[in-house]
Parts: C-alpha cells; structure tokens; sequence
C-alpha cells in the first residue's frame, strides 16, 4: 500500500518512503503549558493521531517525539513580550514549573478523552537545556550567531536562503519587521536563539553568556535532533507554525549541521468560530470541558474534525458540534446492531469498502472521503458482524472507541440533571396531571431552553440532554 502526503517544503503531495526502512520518525510541535489547550490546539493534535494511525495501518512502526514547552516560548512567536510560563506564575501565585505540571497533566487527560495516541517520546524543555546550549554554541561556533547585550541572535542573513515554507519575499519581511525590538539585532528579522535574562527572572541556567534561558525555536531543533538524528521523515505542526517556528527551526539545524531536518513537514489549517477568528478577546476560545458543559463529548469533537480536510479551514459551530455528537451516537448504535446480526453480507462488496477506505486515507490522509465509506456500511440495511469488525478495523485510523460504543451510549442514559430542572419536570407533571396543557407546553420550552428535551411516552415522560 503506498502512502500519499502533502509535503510543505515542496508544495507538492507525493509517494510517501521512510528513510530507514519500516521505520518512520516524525517530530510534532506539542503545547506551551501555561493555559487550557482549546480546541483549535486539538484540532492539531487530532491530524497528528490520525497520521500515527494510518502510518500503523500500513504496517509502518513510529518512533514519534512531541515537546511540551515549559520555558522559552515568548508571548509572541518572534522575540516580543515575556516568557508566557513565568507570566502565568506571577498571575496564579505559583511557580513556572506548578504551572506546567498542572496544565500538563490538564492536556493528556484532554488526550486521553479524545482517544489520541501517545508519542513514543515526550520531551520536556527545561529537561533538555544541556542538549539547547549545545546546539546554540555549535550556531555561533559556525558563524550564524552573534551576541547583543539582551540575547545571542541567528543571523538570517548568513543563510543561502530564507524563508525556505513560506516562499515569502525576504524584503518584504524586512519590511514588516519590528525593528524596536532590539536596536542591537543587525537585520530586523533576525532571531534569538538564547535570551539573557533579567535580574527577577526565574527560569534561567548558567551558559558561556551568563544566566539566561534558551528561545522557543531552540528547543525543537535540540531535541528532535537528540532523538530523530539530524535528518527524520516528518514534522508535524500548526500552519500558524510556518512562517516563524518551523522557519526558524530549519534556519538552526542548517546553521548548526547544514540540512533541512525533516524531509516532509505537515501543516493543518485554522479551526474557525462561526466563520471568524479564534480570539480570547472576541469570547469564543474553547475548551473540551467546555464542549462537554454542552453535551458534546471529545470523540465527537473528533468526529466533527473529520467533516474537513486537514488542509483547509474547519468552521466552528456548537450546531455543527451537536450534530456531530448525534452522528457519533447513530454511528456506535449502528455498529451494535451490526454486531449483533445475523445475515451474511458478500464479501465482494466489503473488500471493495476496505480498498476504498484504504485509498481515502492513504490519500493524504482524506477523512472526510474515508467518513462516507464508514457510512455506508453502518447504514447497510444487511445487519453483519462483518460490517461490525470491518467498522472496527477502520477504527484503527479513526480513533473513535467503536468497540466501547455501548458503554458510551449506556453513559449518556445517566444524566445529572439540576435542580431547578427536576422541579421543572415535577411542575410539568402536575400541570399535565391537571390537564393544563397551555402551561405544559411553556414548561417545555423553558426545559429546551436550558439544553434538554421532555418527551411524553406512553410509558411516561422521558429526558434528554441537547
């Protein structure tokens, strides 16, 4: 089975082949922990799980490294503003290494409920400072650092070319570039790669420059390194990751030994809220506790991620979401059946959905295709526990959990319902009782107001959450 991706570097999608055998080694750029991830972070970490699984489903083994940055990561991606973990300290009243433990902890429990693999690795930034200053003095060591009296910088101009993802003009970079930052920078788009820091800083370590802490970019370029080698299959990242981190990164490894580290380096498009931005200051940055507050669980949030390319723009809606999550309910309530049936289905016609599903997802990974394969089954109107074990070796690449579809659908039958809702429902009944239907109705609308819908059955009246 041949692999197709889409390749940044080269702005084609191309015949996927691991540089070492069956093994493929991938980098994935993980989360800065001084906050909640929301659910455009996860949309990330959602492609780079799907990637994981459709490489395992073609028989490929994963040496797989993800950072999580606890230091050095600067409020904005260049060299603005202040380390964001020591600004979420000084805001909490605990310490940076407090703060990234919890929100840590906080992210893989996130990963957990939307069924994402683990990486084989995962590295902490503060752990690999030694492997950071090393990587910094072999930049300056070459001729692609130089020092100011706040940060050692890369010197851009030094390179054969820059940007190497973006395909931006150079100029034009220059151009809307902050040069206020730091007069002592000797072009305005120069980066730092080790930052001096000040007298009430608290993360710092001893380096030939005195105390200070590594850069953002460092980082990554350090620790694939360390674990991937100089030169690995794939990168994996946000596309808000193009035109600063992953182009500072190559910038450092070429600086440093000379080669582009990764050969295909992968990039997923915006989540969007209702056709805008994501924006703490519009309100609509959210959590996947926050989707649950509204009955939407994480694997439906993941099935919703599937409605898109990775490639291109998801828009964001809790319409959208709770539609999501009925369909992940129809779609477990289908494979139960399945799993449960009697009849026989042509084999013919279920190694014709597995090519297909196969071709879909080797196809740069396109979901939205494999989805209508996936559909087609659970809708088949043949009731086959060969539908059901075909649904689930699809599950390999989907990560849905089909296989717990009961237990999930069991869940959602126990609602913690408030207070002011069962005296609501109590008030219905009374009215019903009194053949007050005019009141009946307007309790019901209030009921739905508040997210759940009453339905009167001949055995009696029943609640559901939105």
């Amino acid at each position: 089975m041949t692999v197709k991706l889409y390749n940044t570097l080269t702005k084609e999608k191309s015949n996927f082949v691991p540089l070492n055998g069956n093994e493929v080694r991938i980098y994935s750029c993980g989360p800065t922990v001084y906050n909640y991830a929301h659910i455009g972070n996860f949309r990330t970490y959602v492609f780079m799980d799907n990637l994981r699984r459709v490489l395992e489903y073609n028989g490929y083994t994963l040496k797989h490294v993800m950072n999580i940055t606890d230091v050095g990561h600067l409020e904005s991606d260049a060299d603005e503003g202040e380390d964001k973990m020591e600004k979420a300290a000084r805001k909490e009243n605990k310490s940076p290494y407090e703060i990234a433990k919890f929100y840590t902890e906080a992210f893989f429990k996130d990963m957990d409920k939307l069924n994402i693999e683990r990486p084989e690795i995962i590295a902490k930034a503060t752990e690999h400072i030694p492997e950071m200053l090393e990587f910094a003095k072999e930049i300056v060591k070459n001729g692609y650092g130089y020092e100011t009296s706040t940060a050692i910088y890369f010197d851009v101009s030094k390179l054969d070319k820059y940007p190497v993802l973006s395909n931006r003009n150079v100029e034009d970079q220059i151009a809307g570039a902050r040069v206020e930052v730091d007069p002592e920078k000797r072009n305005p788009y120069d980066f730092a790669i080790w930052i001096k820091a000040p007298e009430n800083h608290i993360m710092k370590w001893d380096s030939p420059w005195g105390l200070s802490y590594p850069g953002w970019h460092l980082e990554c370029s350090a620790m694939s390194r360390k674990y991937l080698g100089e030169l690995f299959d794939i990168h994996t990242g946000g596309v808000d990751h193009i035109p600063t981190h992953h182009e500072n990164e190559i910038a450092q490894s070429k600086g440093a030994f000379g080669k582009i580290p990764a050969r295909y380096w992968m990039h997923v498009e915006f989540l969007q809220v209702d056709g805008g931005k994501m924006s703490k200051s519009l309100g609509n940055v959210y959590t996947i506790s926050q989707l649950e507050e509204k009955g939407i669980e994480a694997l439906a949030y993941k099935l919703f991620c599937y409605t898109a390319h990775y490639r291109t723009k998801l828009n964001f809606t809790f319409e959208g979401a709770l539609a999501s999550q009925k369909a992940l309910n129809r779609l477990r309530e289908s494979y139960l059946k399945h799993q449960k049936g009697k009849d026989d289905v042509n084999d013919k016609f279920l190694q014709e959905c597995k090519e297909k599903f196969i071709e879909a997802v080797n196809d740069d990974i396109n979901l939205p295709l494999a989805m209508g394969i996936v559909w087609e089954l659970a809708r088949h109107e043949v009731k086959s526990k060969k539908i059901a074990d075909l649904l689930l070796d699809f599950d390999r690449v989907l990560g849905l959990d089909l296989k717990n579809s009961e237990d999930y659908l069991n869940k959602q039958k126990e609602i913690d319902v408030p207070e002011e809702v069962k005296e609501l429902i109590e008030k219905r009944k009374k009215a019903r009782e009194n053949k007050a239907w005019a009141l009946s109705d307007e309790i019901r609308d209030e009921l739905k107001e508040k997210g759940y819908i009453v339905k009167d059955t001949k055995a009696g009246m029943t609640l559901e959450k939105i």
